[in-house]
């Protein structure tokens, strides 16, 4: 489990802001998503868990 160590802007595929304790999902590109998010309207969000079934390369760097 990757957790964010500081504020990193906003993921790519929710907009949601990437904030300093939120479990992540690091590439190998180094672009990083939500993984397993819970948001304070208790809603989950696994951004880059539900990109990955419909499409396996980083969102940011489809070509890599």
């Amino acid at each position: 489990e990757d957790v964010l160590s500081k504020d990193a802007g906003e993921c790519a595929i929710c907009l949601e802001e990437l904030q300093q304790g939120d479990t992540i999902a690091r590439l190998p590109c180094l672009c990083i998503y939500h993984k397993g998010q819970v948001f304070l309207t208790l809603h989950i969000q696994f951004c880059i868990d539900e990109w990955f079934e419909v499409n396996r390369s980083c969102p940011e760097h489809p070509s890599d």
